[in-house]
């Protein structure tokens, strides 16, 4: 069984053409799948109707969980494992602990969000990207459709030529 997926790709030469027919493409009622830039531009994924990332709610997660292990760790070391008083103090003295806490919590906070972004972007060690365009990563802007045998594409190409796109063509990924 092949993995591989037809792909309208209209090819764009300027940021702000490639946003607008973004904007008219959707408004026509045509599902893109994905459009490649070589910069971010500011606005499309607005005019995209992508979600937010959840990468945040991520970090929070890990941060937690990064302040719990902490806390475990400290209150087993210094209450079962080795207790030693020192000066009378008790031994869990939470004042004490709050900078292995805190660093604890943003290490956990940092590793787990860089892991999670590796993950929910495809981009681990083995992994071959999927470019539709070469030219993509230089200076030419892409808006693809995933072509499943329910689209219009003829109706799709004529909407892209006529917003501006300097080439349409089919590819398969």
């Amino acid at each position: 069984m092949s993995d591989t997926k037809k792909y309208l790709v209209g090819i764009f030469n300027d940021d702000d053409v490639l946003l607008h027919a973004v904007k008219n493409v959707r408004k026509a009622g045509f599902k893109i799948t994905d459009c490649f830039t070589p910069f971010p531009v500011h606005g499309l994924e607005h005019e995209m109707g992508l979600k937010g990332t959840s990468l945040h709610t991520a970090g929070f997660f890990f941060g937690l969980t990064g302040l719990i292990v902490s806390l475990g760790m400290i209150t087993f070391i210094n209450a079962f494992d080795y207790p030693t008083i020192f000066g009378g103090k008790p031994y869990w003295g939470l004042l004490a602990y709050v900078p292995i806490c805190f660093e604890h919590t943003v290490l956990y906070a940092a590793v787990g969000m860089t892991v999670a972004f590796y993950y929910l972007c495809n981009l681990y060690p083995g992994k071959q990207p999927k470019i539709v365009d070469e030219r993509t990563t230089d200076d030419m802007f892409a808006m693809t459709f995933e072509m499943d045998g329910s689209q219009d594409t003829d109706a799709i190409a004529d909407l892209l030529k006529k917003e501006g796109a300097v080439e349409v063509y089919q590819k398969e990924i």
